[in-house]
């Protein structure tokens, strides 16, 4: 069993739909469901509340921030990450107890975007290679507490980065294993943007972290050209 821990900030047109999906594909009836919410203004917390077998709580916003509290509170050894417009593929619990079983003790789903746009084909069919430049958190992430324990969890002073920042810490210690099944992600905002300028702000963001950016510095560029 695991710990499934969702953040969301004003999700009320998705959240549902992918709790309904969790429930209907998981292989264990005993998953805990944590959705972690950042101060959402819309419905999100009402729909949270009145589903039946998932725990709701507040944190300050920030996904490192919401992510951290929900490993605090779950009760699992197991916790699995995921955003709230990334669906795993069936039977994702039993496909990570396996991992964990064998010992890989981190890692992730191969991806696929909901577009089909050759350019985003391309980006998923990458994802099946266990390199961290192929990785990035709509793939979602498990981990053992223990581990995550061991590594401070997400680091709270990034904004946006936080999954790689924490990924890049484990392909140090070599402790990274891709599982080879689909899950699917949501390419709202290549929708909204535009495929290749959103890719072009993606690559900057990626390069100015390799050149040392501060994750202040990542955060404003991300403010100024994608989410102003």
């Amino acid at each position: 069993m695991i710990s499934i821990i969702i953040p969301v900030l004003n999700e009320e047109t998705g959240i549902i739909k992918l709790l309904d999906h969790l429930k209907n594909i998981a292989a264990f009836s005993n998953n805990e469901i944590i959705v972690v919410d950042g101060g959402s203004i819309d419905k999100t917390p009402e729909l949270v509340k009145e589903y039946a077998g998932v725990f709701f709580m507040t944190s300050e916003k920030g996904r490192a921030k919401q992510m951290n509290a929900g490993a605090k509170n779950a009760k699992f050894e197991t916790l699995y990450f995921l955003h709230a417009d990334s669906f795993p593929p069936s039977n994702f619990d039993q496909l990570i107890m396996k991992e964990i079983a064998a010992d890989n003790l981190a890692g992730c789903f191969q991806m696929k975007f909901d577009m089909d746009h050759w350019w985003l084909n391309l980006m998923g069919w990458f994802t099946k290679f266990n390199h961290k430049a192929c990785r990035g958190g709509d793939q979602s992430l498990f981990i053992t507490k223990s581990l995550f324990n061991e590594l401070g969890g997400f680091n709270e002073t990034f904004v946006i980065y936080e999954d790689n920042e924490l990924i890049g810490r484990l392909y140090k210690q070599n402790q990274f294993e891709v599982i080879p099944k689909g899950l699917t992600t949501s390419a709202k905002k290549y929708e909204e943007i535009g495929v290749w300028k959103l890719q072009f702000f993606f690559a900057n963001i990626y390069i100015k972290r390799l050149m040392g950016a501060s994750p202040e510095e990542l955060y404003q560029y991300y403010k100024s050209r994608i989410n102003p």
